[in-house]
């Protein structure tokens, strides 16, 4: 193991690392804060800022997955798809079955520059989430409670805000509501049957709702609705705590490009089209098993130097007079000025494990295990 690889298994870096994200986060949800006197003087230019304070946050994940662990991402796709990234308004699509396909997504809008204006549907529990939920709502995220009947008002004033964003965005959905587990496709599946829908292998089975409404919201401000399915490569199941831990993955996207005048404007013939779309997403899917990869023209597009270099401007920032501080707390000698480091660093420490723990699966929402038994 070379001294770098070592580096990348020691908690005291991981600390360092998770102290540099949290800390610059919390000074940038300030920043964001005092920005919303920006709102009704030009509302145009307080996004412009909010994109690029979130990109300095999360091109810290990014950074993690790209220059850490160096991860490669290839997309399965073809040429005329891929010369159009970045370059308009759209709608993805991407199957929820890992920890870190997220990151993933993310690491594809930071290589076309449009990682601070993505947008997301998220669970409304995301919003009292400390830097990821703060973030987001200065970035005019829609967050939703999951159920329709609660959300249908607050979702449509969401979107329709969104009809005059400055900054080319990627609205991220993720149909299937929530994260796949083999108990929440049994059930699923159970729902499919019951309705009399084809089964689906590898997914769950889409939610129609927010997708058909983000589709009529939007409609004349997106272009199109890119289908991303995403697979890892030797049947591996990443995460993020093991990103951290510097672990290679390979992941392989297929990206498919769907015109929006192609999708039906009727909400039912919408929802056809949505549920015919996992079918052939489950079609992929057994494809890539069988095959090792995805059809289409590989793409390997490059990593930018923007993600290492602004991590290292906030590292240098705030690791330098923490260090400071540290070195003059045990030069002191006071046993309780060492203790109470201590016990910040450990705090800072579970702090940041929580953080992670986000993402895991096992630590995921139930949602699925009976909301799937109900009417849609």
């Amino acid at each position: 193991m070379g001294f770098i690889a070592f580096l990348k298994t020691q908690s005291i870096v991981h600390l360092l690392i998770g102290f540099v994200f949290v800390v610059s986060g919390l000074i940038i949800n300030f920043i964001q804060l005092c920005t919303l006197a920006l709102w009704p003087i030009n509302k145009q230019f307080y996004r412009r800022v909010n994109c690029r304070l979130a990109y300095s946050l999360w091109s810290q994940l990014v950074m993690l997955l790209e220059w850490w662990s160096g991860t490669e991402c290839t997309l399965f796709s073809d040429e005329a798809t891929v010369n159009t990234f970045g370059k308009e308004h759209v709608i993805i699509i991407l199957n929820h079955n890992f920890e870190i396909d997220f990151l993933c997504g993310w690491t594809m809008t930071e290589r076309f520059g449009v990682l601070g204006s993505s947008k997301v549907l998220a669970k409304k529990e995301l919003l009292y989430v400390p830097l990821i939920g703060w973030t987001w709502y200065f970035l005019e995220i829609v967050f939703c409670k999951r159920k329709w009947e609660e959300d249908r008002d607050t979702v449509i004033e969401g979107l329709k805000r969104l009809a005059d964003y400055p900054e080319y965005m990627w609205f991220l959905l993720y149909c299937e509501g929530t994260r796949f587990t083999e108990t929440k496709h049994r059930i699923s599946m159970e729902v499919a049957e019951s309705k009399g829908l084809p089964k689906l292998k590898y997914h769950l089975l889409p939610r129609t709702k927010g997708f058909t409404t983000a589709v009529q919201c939007l409609r004349g401000t997106v272009s199109a609705v890119y289908d991303v399915t995403l697979n890892f490569r030797g049947n591996k199941n990443p995460s993020l705590l093991g990103i951290l831990y510097g672990k290679k993955y390979e992941a392989d996207m297929c990206v498919r490009r769907f015109p929006l005048e192609d999708i039906p404007q009727d909400e039912k013939e919408a929802a056809n089209w949505l549920h015919k779309l996992y079918q052939e997403k489950d079609a992929l899917q057994e494809m890539y098993n069988q095959e090792g990869k995805f059809p289409g023209q590989q793409f390997k597009p490059r990593r930018r130097p923007w993600t290492l270099l602004n991590f290292l401007f906030w590292a240098t920032v705030l690791l330098s007079p923490l260090f400071t501080f540290g070195f003059g707390v045990f030069a002191s000698g006071s046993p309780l000025l060492i203790l109470a480091f201590l016990g910040f660093v450990g705090a800072a420490s579970f702090g940041v494990r929580r953080l992670i723990g986000v993402t895991e699966i096992e630590k995921g929402s139930s949602y699925g295990n009976q909301e799937f038994k109900k009417k849609e």
